[in-house]
């Protein structure tokens, strides 16, 4: 095969796997109208036998519940998908001459990667991409190194992969968004592979005798691959500094993407929650949630749906069945992927059948647990809205969680909040910075993405939690990528 052929150019869009394209807003809706036109027939004829079908059946609401969720999310138009789109290669050879000009800040040699999120990010390749099976002994690592014009004071990344013999083809194969030839150091299965690393760094860099290469890792890269590099002539230094600083800075089309699918799963849990009714059971609720996600190409990969004393712990634990009541305390809390970019949203609410009540008098005829539920929410939407006032450039990421966690112990649930108020978010839904107390020597930059989630947890009760992303900004206030914020028990 011509090798020339699996180069992408600049201005090439990268396709992200398991997720569909960008396309027109009118398009979109008819091929997703199409779509739950075809699946909800087969799900009907299904149903159907010689008898006529008995539609009291749970099953057949519980379709009819699906049907309800997925058609009021493409009823709102899934606008919030029109701004976001795939990457193009030039995204990501901008991205290795950030790294580049990071590695000569910090004083390193390299950055060495294998497959996984911080691969994904410099090249498009998770771990899955690689290794569908599982995590393999035979190292595929991807060195980053920079290369200075000395006379203009430019910085490029020079990228080169270490690779099995046998894999190097497989490896040009996976599409990776470069534009000049992929650079090899392959190794063979009975050499060592990081002697033949240092070998191949010998001959194309310092003619040092005793020249030890000065190599940065990141936390997923696996403990005996970085023994193996300590012990065959590198210095290993874990990931920080203003390397680390790279991936947390997010650029104008990864905002939007972040925006695009962090809204689009605020409005999908909205519109599950309109057609919701009693006897649902979490379970029931969370396939629902995920299939209303997949109506617009987004690939849900957690969630989290807790009923009141359920809810007390953050992340559940429990087996899913208990069912849903007028006055349950629904939490909600969940991911879902669109252009390799990650949601994390929860939302605390009553079901819709159960009435608001909008008087003193109806608020004050509530039973006492239902009281303080309106009240622990109340709490921790301020506390989220004191963590928001925190979140601006050159603060600490602990002063933000402090901010959150005055409101809540100010009110008497201090011991109720039980972990962080937030955490970085972009390709992986987990990323540094964390917001927590302690994280004092960490600055806030603009252009970094958070979630902001403070909670209470009332063992054997309840537990309410607000989670929304912001956008640390150069001046003022964060900006909000998930629409809009919770409104009330009734509006979330």
């Amino acid at each position: 095969m011509d090798e020339k052929r699996l180069l992408l150019q600049p201005n090439d869009r990268v396709e992200y796997r398991y997720q569909i394209p960008s396309i027109k807003l009118r398009a979109r809706q008819c091929l997703l109208t199409a779509f739950v036109f075809v699946v909800t027939c087969l799900i009907l004829i299904s149903g159907f036998d010689d008898e006529t079908p008995d539609v009291s059946s749970p099953a057949q609401t519980i379709r009819e519940f699906q049907k309800c969720s997925i058609d009021t999310f493409l009823a709102t138009g899934l606008s919030f998908l029109d701004s976001a789109s795939p990457l193009p290669v030039s995204e990501y050879v901008e991205r290795r001459d950030n790294l580049a000009a990071a590695l000569v800040a910090d004083g390193v040699d390299a950055f060495l990667v294998e497959p996984g999120y911080t691969f994904q990010y410099y090249a498009n390749i998770s771990q899955k991409d690689w290794e569908v099976w599982e995590p393999e002994e035979r190292p595929f690592l991807m060195i980053v190194q920079p290369l200075k014009n000395e006379s203009t004071g430019e910085i490029k990344a020079v990228t080169r992969f270490l690779a099995p013999s046998f894999e190097v083809e497989r490896a040009r194969l996976l599409g990776m968004p470069f534009v000049d030839q992929l650079d090899f150091v392959p190794w063979e299965e009975h050499w060592n592979p990081y002697e033949t690393l240092l070998e191949s760094w010998k001959t194309t860099g310092s003619a040092e005798k005793n020249f030890k290469p000065m190599i940065m890792v990141d936390d997923e890269m696996r403990d005996f691959i970085q023994r193996g590099l300590g012990e065959n002539g590198f210095e290993v230094l874990g990931l920080n500094g203003e390397v680390e600083r790279v991936k947390q800075t997010k650029t104008e089309r990864e905002i939007e993407i972040v925006r695009a699918v962090n809204t689009g799963t605020v409005e999908a849990l909205r519109a599950m929650r309109t057609c919701m009714y009693p006897g649902l059971t979490e379970n029931e609720v969370m396939e629902v949630l995920d299939n209303t996600l997949r109506a617009a190409g987004m690939e849900p990969f957690f969630d989290i749906v807790l009923f009141d004393e359920n809810a007390s712990n953050p992340h559940g634990g429990t087996n899913g069945s208990k069912v849903l009541e007028a006055e349950t305390f629904v939490l909600i809390d969940v991911g879902a992927h669109l252009y390799g970019y990650s949601s994390d949203i929860c939302r605390t609410f009553f079901p819709p059948f159960f009435p608001k009540p909008n008087t003193t008098a109806e608020i004050e005829a509530l039973s006492p647990m239902l009281r303080e539920k309106l009240s622990v929410w109340d709490i921790v939407l301020e506390a989220q809205t004191q963590s928001m006032h925190a979140l601006h450039q050159g603060n600490s990421a602990a002063s933000v969680d402090i901010a959150a966690r005055k409101v809540i112990t100010d009110a008497g649930y201090g011991e109720a909040f039980t972990h962080r108020v937030g955490h970085g978010i972009g390709i992986k839904a987990h990323e540094s910075p964390y917001l927590n107390k302690g994280n004092v020597n960490v600055t806030l930059r603009a252009g970094m993405t958070f979630t902001s989630e403070p909670g209470i947890y009332l063992v054997d009760k309840f537990g309410v939690r607000h989670e929304d992303i912001l956008l640390v900004k150069e001046n003022g206030e964060p900006e909000i990528l998930t629409g809009t914020r919770a409104f009330g028990p009734w509006n979330p």
